[in-house]
């Protein structure tokens, strides 16, 4: 039993000088004040507007949406481009399609109907243009990050100069959010690098808002909507609480105690 008891409390120490150990090395993400977050949360359409402007004139050249279609922009809970503005989007891309009757592919501006354009034909095409490295579908990035929001935000904030006694090889670059704190993106953002419509200071600390604000309602289009139903569940269940208990100590009230 002693040897048991023995055994039980190295396993434990082990165990817990680890997590202490791991804790100690990663560094705490980056938080700022998410207008989706919370019980009443909702996006911000111009940072979602925004957003879209920095994965298209960035995050596009190398990284898909490939579940989100040009007509999204335009739905409510979105960006919410009008129509409009939703067409003259999808017509400045060109979208591969056919056979033709004559049986030849073609080119055609994208419709609402089609999909984000695609930034390679392949899996293989993306690697050999990213030194091997592939660069993941942004659709539903941030719930397939522990983290989400905080995380993708930090990421992008957070390279620098890696330490001393690190070495990384060409192409690799040093992010402290990082799982393993090695990364093949070289940095994505900086000051100016887009030039907003609405007259916002594109900072890089304002574009990582704004992508990510982005990510996320394309992770979850519906956040919105939930919110709104949860908020009357329980509002709901309030009143119905309420007329159950008032019911209750009405039929109790005809019951005559015996003593």
């Amino acid at each position: 039993m002693k040897k048991f008891i023995s055994t039980f409390i190295i396993i434990l120490t082990i165990f817990f000088s680890q997590n202490s150990s791991i804790s100690a090395e990663t560094p705490k993400l980056l938080k700022t004040d998410w207008t989706f977050k919370g019980l009443f949360g909702k996006y911000d359409r111009a940072s979602l507007q925004r957003g879209y402007q920095v994965y298209t004139e960035v995050c596009a050249a190398c990284h898909s949406m490939q579940y989100l279609s040009y007509r999204n922009l335009s739905e409510p809970g979105g960006p919410e481009f009008t129509e409009d503005e939703a067409k003259f989007i999808a017509a400045s891309f060109e979208i591969l399609d056919g056979p033709n009757s004559e049986g030849e592919m073609f080119t055609r501006p994208a419709k609402l109907s089609d999909k984000f354009l695609m930034p390679y034909d392949n899996v293989e095409a993306a690697k050999a243009a990213n030194g091997g490295a592939y660069p993941p579908d942004m659709s539903v990035l941030v719930k397939a990050r522990k983290g989400g929001a905080d995380y993708i935000y930090s990421l992008l904030l957070g390279y620098e100069d890696p330490p001393s006694d690190i070495k990384l090889d060409d192409g690799v670059y040093y992010n402290k959010y990082m799982y393993g704190n090695k990364i093949k993106m070289p940095v994505p953002l900086s000051d100016g690098l887009v030039e907003y419509g609405d007259g916002t200071l594109a900072t890089e600390e304002q574009m990582a808002k704004d992508i990510t604000t982005f990510l996320m309602w394309s992770a979850e289009p519906h956040l919105e909507t939930r919110h709104k139903t949860g908020f009357r569940v329980i509002i709901y269940l309030i009143i119905l609480s309420i007329l159950v208990y008032l019911t209750m100590k009405k039929i109790w009230s005809r019951v005559e105690t015996k003593i």
